[in-house]
């Protein structure tokens, strides 16, 4: 499921808000943080070995370096050595921002390939229980469907609950790029769904490019289906706080400095994954050029001004979607602010018409995934708002925005 398909408890939340003083004394004195000792993971164990990796004598770049920095350093290499390297660090590569696009989607197939060979011994490990195999058995699966001919993956972790993102198009010719970010319940066995398809993050992207495509035959684009960071797991304190967007909002901002060329990027940020993109919006670069928010609890400001930046900031909610009966409030870290399609907030309010309700927005035929393309285009004048004024349009041109830095 994705970002609480269905409608959770609400008093659940309105109960957290008001024990917002004790799960703050519990964060400080550190009951909500405590974690314990874990092994090194599959990337943390490739990325080891890429920072103790040498070539032509020289030590290996950080590999948290600013993607420019890593660009520079692959371009200096030749074909045959970027495949070597992908070759000895797949998670490492795979997951670099600043390496080549199609190195990247390289590595993670090769990755895939290694993850798929430890879960397939997992599944018949006597140690394991009856479920532990089962698990195994749909991880090993999904990295089987992730290796499909065709799939372009751009970043992969196997650890914990995972984290994927995946591309739909041609990144590297893009004249427009848009990326899917979700929110609540979406990990690497939630990524895509069979059934409703839609309310998947895989799904949600290849609704969105299909949209575009028909909103503008002739525009170049690609949809990220991004899934790289932790979601919350369910209703509870992490999907009523910022701990996990603000990890979330670093990673986003990491990527998007990653992508190659200058081409526009627009977010489309649904339920918490717009609480990420509010806390990310004041890092990202000026080439993200729309923050589009659906079913929203708030994005951790009280007015769309406050996010501090250049992009357009876009709202919509359908009449059906229970979030809008989520306290929009913050109090001692709980709640994530205002509301994002309230007047006072100051977004650009769209029609969501036809979503039914909170997990519905990228459902072919729907308004909501209308408006989607037609900004994932730049195509601003044909947007529809949720008001007959059209002031969602005002200032406005109907011309795509170009590239910034």
């Amino acid at each position: 499921m994705t970002s609480f398909d269905t409608s959770p408890q609400l008093n659940v939340w309105r109960a957290l808000l008001a024990l917002a003083v004790v799960f703050v004394m519990l964060a400080t004195t550190g009951w909500t943080a405590l974690r314990s000792h874990r092994e090194a993971t599959p990337l943390q164990t490739s990325l080891s070995s890429w920072e103790h990796g040498r070539i032509h004598g020289q030590q290996l770049p950080d590999p948290d370096a600013a993607p420019a920095r890593l660009s520079r350093f692959f371009a200096s290499l030749t074909a045959q050595e970027r495949t070597d390297l992908a070759r000895r660090y797949p998670l490492a590569v795979g997951n670099m921002n600043g390496a080549p696009v199609a190195l990247r989607y390289r590595a993670n197939r090769l990755a895939l390939a290694d993850q798929r060979k430890v879960e397939l011994k997992r599944m018949h490990d006597s140690r394991l229980s009856p479920a532990g195999q089962q698990e195994a058995g749909r991880r090993m699966h999904r990295y089987e469907a992730l290796m499909h001919e065709g799939r372009h993956i751009l970043a992969f972790d196997p650890d914990g609950a995972g984290r994927v993102a995946e591309v739909i198009g041609n990144l590297q010719k893009a004249e427009r790029v848009s990326v899917v970010v979700p929110g609540v319940d979406t990990d690497l066995l939630t990524f895509q769904r069979t059934n409703s398809m839609y309310r998947a993050p895989v799904g949600m992207a290849k609704s969105l490019y299909a949209a575009e495509k028909a909103a503008s035959p002739k525009t170049r684009t690609a949809v990220i289906a991004w899934a790289d960071y932790t979601a919350p797991a369910g209703l509870g304190i992490d999907s009523a706080t910022a701990m996990r967007a603000e990890e979330g909002a670093v990673r986003l901002n990491a990527m998007v400095r990653g992508l190659p060329g200058s081409a526009p990027v627009s977010l489309f940020c649904h339920s918490y994954g717009s609480v990420v993109c509010g806390v990310a919006a004041h890092t990202l670069p000026r080439r993200v050029a729309d923050i589009a928010v659906a079913a929203s609890p708030g994005m951790r400001v009280e007015k769309a001004s406050h996010l501090d930046t250049s992009a357009q900031v876009w709202a919509m909610r359908d009449a059906t979607d229970w979030v809008q009966d989520v306290p929009y409030l913050e109090l001692g870290g709980l709640g994530h602010g205002a509301d994002p399609v309230s007047a006072a907030f100051g977004a650009r309010v769209l029609s969501a018409r036809g979503a039914k309700g909170h997990a519905g927005y990228f459902e072919p035929g729907t308004e909501s995934l209308l408006n989607f393309a037609e900004i994932g285009v730049g195509a601003y004048r044909s947007v529809h708002c949720a008001r007959e004024d059209n002031v969602c349009q005002a200032g406005l041109s109907g011309v795509a925005a170009t590239g910034r830095a």
